[in-house]
């Protein structure tokens, strides 16, 4: 794919995004939980919380930052609210939801879901990992990408 339809679909990707309330305002929402969640002192076990670190990119090598703000429902389901950045040329926030289905493994929760993006984000976008109480590793594949989430648990806050 040459630079310009690269470019090209990922301006109709954001703007997609932000069409549906996932980019844009939906970023200070997404700031305000965050900050809500701020943890007083150390984390527990589990997936539940607030991490942060890097996404990169299998198919094209791109990388940015990553921030995940997990919430813990019943039944090992989980709500993972995923707040991405990406620079190419302009610098973009995209922030998205996915559900994941989270179980115990001795010191670490494996975790999987999936969740329909929408057509312009690639349809269907999975998620496999694994966390720990301090870190938190998965894959991720769509129809257009591929690649890693590696986070750790951020430090509390002052």
């Amino acid at each position: 794919m040459n630079r310009m339809n690269e470019v090209a679909r990922l301006l109709w990707l954001c703007l997609g995004l932000a069409a549906v309330g996932w980019g844009g305002a939906g970023c200070s929402g997404f700031t305000k939980a965050w900050k809500a969640a701020a943890p007083g002192g150390p984390a527990g076990p589990g997936l539940a919380g607030r991490w942060e670190g890097t996404w990169k990119s299998d198919a094209t090598g791109h990388q940015d930052s990553l921030r995940c703000l997990v919430s813990e429902g019943t039944n090992g389901l989980h709500q993972a609210r995923f707040q991405a950045r990406y620079r190419k040329v302009f610098r973009w926030t995209v922030g998205y939801s996915l559900p994941l289905q989270a179980e115990q493994a001795g010191d670490a929760t494996r975790f999987q879901g999936q969740a329909n993006l929408g057509w312009l984000a690639g349809g269907t976008y999975r998620c496999v990992g694994t966390a720990t109480a301090t870190n938190f590793h998965a894959t991720y594949e769509s129809k257009y990408d591929r690649g890693t989430f590696d986070m750790v648990r951020p430090p509390p806050e002052p």
